[in-house]
């Protein structure tokens, strides 16, 4: 979702598919020969979940995010996931938030603290009526795209993609995966101080 997009307070069912994507730069063009406009330009983002002490969020679904950039920070919740037509759906609730260190204090005192961090570079387009975002992450490139599940459908056939390669998993599901394969990598998913 782009900085502008998060200026009130909304809640809606988020509708997205996320696929592998080796070549953001051929995606890039590709948007842009296909009239795509430019909905944010590559930005560094750091996400923190929260969770309680029992990790109740993440066994039932659901997240809390409090999501940093350059821009600003965003205090995001996300429901359980439901999978149909081949696409995710779920309830997101999020807020801008002024200050993020009384974000975190505040949700430390309601009992809940960080229990995993993502990074990722991302930039993202507009193309119809769905927003597409490239992702750059410590674990690999991808792209996501939110829409109408039908208008979703058209921008992967658009984008020259495959849509049997959705891959149904969120960043932490996926990296907990990449762990069990190799167990040498750090808790979080962040890239090296040399690539932020």
């Amino acid at each position: 979702m782009t900085e502008a997009g998060a200026t009130k307070a909304r809640s809606r069912d988020e509708v997205e598919i996320k696929l592998p994507a080796d070549d953001l730069d051929g995606l890039r063009k590709k948007l842009s020969s296909l009239g795509a406009e430019a909905a944010s330009p590559s930005h560094f983002e750091r996400n923190d979940l929260y969770d309680d002490a029992q990790g109740r969020l993440s066994a039932a679904g659901a997240a809390l995010r409090l999501r940093q950039t350059g821009e600003g920070a965003i205090l995001t919740y996300k429901g359980p996931p439901r999978f149909e037509g081949g696409v995710k759906r779920r309830e997101e609730r999020e807020t801008r938030v002024s200050d993020a260190g009384e974000a975190q204090a505040i949700l430390h005192a309601l009992g809940v603290s960080p229990s995993f961090c993502y990074e990722k570079r991302r930039e993202e387009w507009r193309l119809g009526n769905c927003l597409v975002a490239l992702d750059e992450t410590p674990i690999g490139r991808f792209v996501e795209i939110e829409g109408d599940p039908a208008e979703i459908r058209r921008v992967v056939v658009s984008l020259g993609l495959d849509f049997a390669s959705a891959i149904p998993y969120s960043y932490p599901r996926l990296y907990a995966m990449k762990r069990k394969d190799q167990p040498g990598l750090p808790k979080d998913m962040v890239f090296p101080d040399v690539n932020r």
